[in-house]
């Protein structure tokens, strides 16, 4: 099992930047570097602090939905679990990865069917917001082809029903509880007594007023996510409409959800082309701008990293001395 999991992120890892060099080969390296050098500093720095704000307002999130749980961890303790886990969203072969670390670690404190409901919530609060967000503007958004339109309506549609009826809980497990009836599996019940049922009773667990404040929050972030997005696109030149980015950086933002490239490297600079492109952004300064967007989340990621690998030195050095002792 191991050996298989090593084997699949090395593909991943492999595909992400096979993915990129072709990209970079198709629009131009040279073009693309040359972007990167001419992109303005101070965009980038506000960049940077969004970021960190966006990372504050997700703990506040997290935070709300373990007290509906019944769970009250330590603001400073999830602010930590965050900023790592942001570190291994970036380095690792899925835009999730950091997700299964405050899983762990949480886990170690409090029941761990609170970790792994809340985290779970926590990731899909912030893609329904985002695609609310997104029909929201888009009346307002002149200018975009009309099948960039259509397939942005039926993704957010079908995402934001898909995200309800997860939520809302009860419909789902009184369709698997006939089917259980009808013969269905007991591990694929939502309503049995199987893994798959014990993950959604925590992903149900927090309560609606939790799941209403993490969706209100979601909603301060995402417009925090956009804003980065459309400072690392103004570091680049791209002078576009701010409506765009509420239709683009959602879709942007799915690529980090398919677990087939590292931090979103490769994919998400792919789907750029055709989605800037669609409103006259060069390929180049299109690749130039989300892998700024990368280097951002990477910056951040490096407070995380410090944190990790001070404390894992603060433990090294811990039982040292108690061996010693």
């Amino acid at each position: 099992m191991r050996s298989r999991r090593l084997w699949a992120n090395l593909f991943r890892v492999a595909l992400s930047v096979t993915a990129l060099v072709l990209l970079l080969r198709e629009v131009g390296s040279a073009d693309v570097v040359e972007v990167l050098k001419d992109a303005a500093p101070g965009y980038l720095g506000a960049a940077f602090l969004l970021f960190l704000l966006g990372i504050v307002i997700r703990v506040f999130r997290w935070q709300a939905l373990l007290h509906g749980f019944g769970v009250k961890p330590l603001f400073a303790l999830l602010l930590k679990l965050y900023l790592v886990g942001n570190f291994f969203n970036a380095v690792l072969p899925s835009g999730f990865g950091g997700d299964v670390v405050r899983v762990v670690e949480l886990a170690q404190q409090n029941r761990q069917s609170a970790a792994v409901g809340t985290v779970i919530v926590d990731r899909l609060t912030g893609i329904l917001s985002l695609m609310a967000l997104g029909l929201a503007v888009l009346p307002f958004t002149q200018g975009l082809a009309p099948w960039l339109v259509w397939m942005f309506v039926v993704i957010a549609i079908g995402g934001l029903l898909g995200g309800a009826l997860l939520l809302e809980g009860r419909l789902l497990r009184r369709i698997t509880a006939r089917l259980l009836q009808a013969r269905l599996p007991q591990p694929l019940s939502l309503a049995g007594q199987g893994k798959l049922a014990d993950i959604y009773a925590a992903v149900s667990g927090s309560g609606a007023r939790a799941i209403w404040q993490a969706l209100a929050l979601s909603t301060l972030f995402n417009l925090v996510n956009i804003a980065i997005y459309w400072l690392c696109g103004l570091a680049v030149g791209i002078d576009v409409s701010l409506g765009f980015y509420f239709v683009f950086v959602p879709l942007l933002s799915l690529t980090l959800l398919v677990p087939i490239s590292v931090g979103g490297l490769g994919a998400r600079d792919w789907v750029a082309q055709p989605l800037f492109g669609s409103v006259g952004v060069p390929d180049a300064v299109a690749a130039g701008m989300t892998l700024l967007v990368y280097a951002v989340t990477l910056a951040v990621g490096l407070i995380g990293l410090a944190i990790y690998l001070v404390e894992g030195l603060a433990g090294l050095w811990k039982r040292e001395a108690n061996d010693e002792a």
